[in-house]
């Protein structure tokens, strides 16, 4: 009895030191960079068969409060009237450019695909992504995410979260899920590790690109054009993050646990190709936490019991106060009062996850 314990101080303490070192992003103040509006943007969306979401949210990208910015949109071979969409918001606007992308059988279904073409298409250097479905949460997004384009900096790290739906249990899963991974990601840059971005809300200069080679040494898979390319591109010196409310951008999250899982399943399978020390350090917490509820559940059973609620009780208070000071910043603060709870379902979907996807991996971006 007493190894088990011993097993669940380790376990919790190991947990913990992720924690400590997430209080850096959670605590501290940024200093963002002052406005600057004169950078010559090309904002780029891919979309497949998203021509509702393209009507209700282009608008809030062509009424931003930046002057010298393109919108690339590009029609990922839809079936629905995202081409005619498009085609009409180019009619209103000239900044509008079309990239209309055909099926091509060695690239079929591939984002990466598409979204070369519509780099190709873009002709400023600072290149500004989110998706078709999103919508920036302020009239300076373009503004704010893109000042961070200071020398060396080529690659700008975002944060792209979901409309909150406060009646909805998966929405508060969802959004927590999307917390976590962004405490993650940010605080893995300021260590010096950036390892991941996402796609809603990302920025790179296309010279970054082009050195990278784009997307070729991962555009046989067919998921993974934002971490992917940051995984392999970032470093310490050349990576920013923008964490000013005016930078954020949300959008329309999974209806149905079904969805969202099958979504989970993809972007899991992506992360078994980031380098090796990413795919540890990121293993090590998640196994840290899973080990850490099996032993104390396992503890409350002999008597060990106290003292097992001791380290728990240690445990989340060192989590409240992460995840309370990081959601304030990310303007995520009602779901932490549930995080225990959010945190034990999240553990389980993740290893059905885990289990799926050693079964079979998803293939296609949509």
């Amino acid at each position: 009895m007493l190894v088990l314990f011993v097993a669940l101080l380790t376990a919790g303490l190991l947990n913990l030191c992720y924690y400590f070192g997430f209080f850096k992003f959670a605590l501290n103040s940024f200093q963002e960079p002052g406005k600057d509006s004169t950078k010559p943007v090309s904002v780029i969306i891919c979309a497949k068969n998203e021509a509702e979401n393209l009507r209700k949210f282009v608008p809030s990208i062509l009424n931003q409060n930046y002057h010298n910015f393109e919108l690339i949109l590009i029609n990922d071979a839809s079936s629905d009237d995202t081409l005619e969409v498009i085609e009409e918001f180019q009619e209103l606007d000239p900044r509008v450019k079309i990239v209309n992308v055909q099926n091509n059988e060695a690239f079929w279904a591939n984002k990466k695909y598409a979204l070369t073409l519509g780099i190709k298409k873009a002709v400023n250097p600072y290149l500004l992504f989110t998706d078709a479905d999103c919508e920036p949460q302020s009239p300076d997004w373009i503004t704010q995410t893109t000042a961070h384009f200071k020398e060396p900096k080529t690659i700008i790290l975002g944060y792209g979260g979901y409309f909150i739906n406060k009646k909805s249990l998966l929405n508060k899963l969802i959004r927590f899920e999307t917390l976590l991974t962004a405490i993650q990601y940010f605080s893995y840059a300021q260590w010096g590790m950036p390892y991941m971005g996402v796609g809603r809300n990302l920025a790179y200069t296309s010279t970054e690109f082009y050195r990278q080679n784009g997307f070729a040494s991962h555009l046989h898979i067919r998921s993974g054009d934002d971490d992917l390319f940051v995984n392999e591109a970032a470093t310490p010196e050349n990576t920013a993050i923008s964490v000013h409310p005016s930078s954020f951008t949300r959008s329309i999250p999974k209806n149905s646990f079904k969805k969202w899982f099958i979504q989970k399943r993809r972007h899991v399978s992506i992360a078994g190709n980031y380098k090796l020390q990413h795919r540890f350090m990121l293993g090590v917490f998640y196994v840290s936490q899973l080990l850490f509820w099996i032993l104390f559940i396992a503890a409350l059973f002999t008597e060990y019991r106290n003292f097992a609620l001791i380290v728990l009780a240690v445990r989340l208070l060192v989590q409240g106060t992460v995840y309370y000071n990081a959601a304030k910043k990310l303007q995520e603060t009602d779901v932490v009062w549930l995080f225990p709870f959010l945190e034990l379902f999240l553990i389980c979907a993740q290893f059905g996850i885990f289990i799926s996807n050693l079964i079979s991996k998803p293939a296609h971006w949509k």
